[in-house]
């Protein structure tokens, strides 16, 4: 059955009271909603899916690593490596109609939302066969066939964007969600406030997936923000919000899950706050002199990666000739990916000027 088409009026006031919702006192009192109790879809062939996922994210960024230090790939290149149980337990929750924003660390989004790895890697080289044309690069994946609007160079860009699509969705009677991923340090920024207060305020259908792996670039979490619990800001805008082991994918699922089934029932936006950890510096540029190595080696001992393999070890039978044909699997892929994007031809010249300019109409 096709959702109905809104009012007159709802198309014209988006605060209208056809989309205002009633708050818990738990909420208006910005409480932390609690991490769902009930369990997920825990059988072993969704584990092994989920594990596959992640592994497809980490070989292709792997591969990036290599290409990156051979001056294939040219520009900034932030990578996911640590932050993989994020993209893909998320984008379990979600459906073909719903849509997805991302930041400039979206290779994880793209490749769990479900863009190729051929378009993905092309786009990584510039070449015309590119997921965005060969003119984005690794910042700027899009694809708005699977409604994936891309990431955003601009930190806390892509919150009023993910916003606007929530609005437009709901005025036209559609019903997907709007996922917008960013990071710890765009909830400093004005934007993040302004699109959680109009989000609450007219109900929008907005999921605010948070990825707190505590460093906005080299600024630490608590040198950033006097209170350092997110979920509990996000809560006082009241919506349901909360923290989220984001070094485990199934947790991370059974949230997503949880939130999506929420901003479904009408109940408006959603904010969780997925603590992480990236393994690698903020970017290819960067020295990574401000995080203790101890650190860094006590979050690797987390890996969501070998987290979800010794899971599926002890519960669901995957021994090590199973392992080793997912990842010889994923190694063709990957390689798949970047033969074609090494063949794939450059954008012509005489193609530079499209989209930039348009025709001049021509005179009546």
């Amino acid at each position: 059955m096709s959702a109905a088409r809104p009012t007159a009026r709802s198309r014209k006031d988006p605060a209208s009271p056809k989309h205002r919702r009633r708050t818990t006192a738990t909420e208006r009192r910005g409480s932390v909603v609690p991490p769902p109790a009930a369990a997920g879809r825990a059988d072993g062939g969704h584990r092994r899916d989920l594990l596959e996922g992640m592994l497809r994210i980490r070989r292709f960024e792997e591969r990036c690593v290599e290409l990156y230090s051979a001056a294939k790939i040219r520009g900034f290149v932030h990578l996911y490596i640590g932050e993989e149980a994020v993209a893909v337990g998320v984008n379990e929750a979600l459906t073909p109609e719903d849509a997805v924003v991302s930041t400039y660390r979206e290779h994880g989004h793209a490749l769990a939302r479900g863009l190729t790895a051929e378009a993905v890697m092309a786009e990584m080289y510039g070449k015309a066969t590119g997921c965005s044309g060969g003119r984005g690069g690794s910042m700027h994946l899009f694809d708005a066939h699977r409604r994936f609007y891309g990431g955003s160079a601009i930190v806390a860009g892509g919150l009023p964007l993910a916003a606007g699509l929530a609005l437009a969705d709901r005025m036209r009677g559609l019903p997907g969600a709007t996922c917008c991923f960013f990071g710890d340090g765009a909830f400093a920024e004005g934007e993040f406030h302004e699109t959680a207060n109009l989000a609450a305020l007219w109900n929008l259908p907005l999921l605010l997936v948070c990825e707190n792996n505590l460093y906005a670039m080299g600024t630490a979490l608590a040198r950033e923000h006097a209170q350092t619990d997110l979920a509990m800001r996000a809560a006082s805008y009241g919506m349901p919000a909360w923290a989220v082991d984001g070094m485990d994918v199934e947790a991370v699922e059974q949230a997503a899950r949880r939130a999506v089934e929420g901003i479904r029932a009408g109940t408006g936006p959603h904010f969780l706050e997925l603590r992480t950890y990236r393994f690698r510096a903020h970017s290819m540029y960067d020295p990574d002199r401000y995080r203790d190595k101890a650190e860094i080696e006590r979050w690797k001992s987390r890996d969501p990666v070998g987290r979800l393999t010794e899971r599926l070890r002890d519960h669901d039978g995957l021994d090590d000739d199973e392992l080793v044909r997912i990842e010889r699997q994923i190694a063709e892929d990957v390689d798949h990916a970047v033969e074609t994007a090494e063949q794939a031809p450059e954008e012509p010249v005489e193609d530079l000027l499209r989209h930039v300019t348009s025709e001049r109409p021509a005179r009546r």
